[in-house]
């Protein structure tokens, strides 16, 4: 007899997150989109921290939709902008914006600027039950002086992993997993849910 996998829902709308987590649990649990549980609200991401945002998302849906769920918020934080842009990361370029303009402005605000170091921070926060558990991840790097690559997603192109000496965008998913930021998080998740 085939075993059901235990159910948790992603609270997120973005599909290349939605196939990393995926990719990270493989058969540990079955993870639900949002429009898998017929959740098409735009959940609104009020909070000045990323763990704010993450614990706004879960709560959304588990008080909604009655669903265990974990929610995550990223944000690059530039050293020469003051942590910039930090917890607005995917609406830097203002609330109309995409990747690209987002892009866009990050390297015209670092044109000339010799220190270009940054790291990517992801929150992962889970409500399971009436337990409520947080999980961080991150990774150093630098940002390049123009996009290279064409994997990946958001900041990937210009986000320089000091790790892998390689911009996030011009490495092969699993490669990007063993060490992002969202990878590790990811691995604190999985490893709660599965010990």
């Amino acid at each position: 007899m085939e075993r059901s996998l235990p159910k948790i829902v992603f609270a997120t709308n973005n599909a290349h997150k939605l196939e990393e987590a995926r990719a990270l649990a493989g058969d540990s649990f079955e993870i639900l989109s949002l429009a898998e549980i017929g959740c098409h609200d735009d959940i609104p991401e009020t909070a000045d921290t990323l763990e704010g945002n993450a614990l706004i998302k879960a709560r959304w849906v588990k008080d909604r939709y009655g669903y265990d769920c974990f929610a995550d918020d990223t944000g690059l934080m530039v050293d020469a902008l003051d942590g910039a842009p930090g917890v607005y990361s995917a609406r830097y370029a203002g609330p109309e914006c995409d990747a690209v303009g987002n892009m866009r402005l990050l390297l015209r605000n670092l044109e000339g600027v010799a220190d270009r170091h940054a790291r990517f921070v992801t929150v992962i926060a889970l409500i399971l039950g009436e337990r409520t558990e947080i999980f961080t991840g991150s990774v150093e790097g630098d940002i390049a002086t123009e996009p290279h690559g064409t994997n990946g997603f958001g900041y990937d192109p210009v986000f320089i992993a000091r790790e892998s000496g390689l911009p996030f965008a011009e490495m092969s998913a699993e490669a990007k997993n063993a060490i992002s930021h969202r990878g590790r998080a990811m691995r604190g998740l999985i490893e709660f849910l599965t010990r």
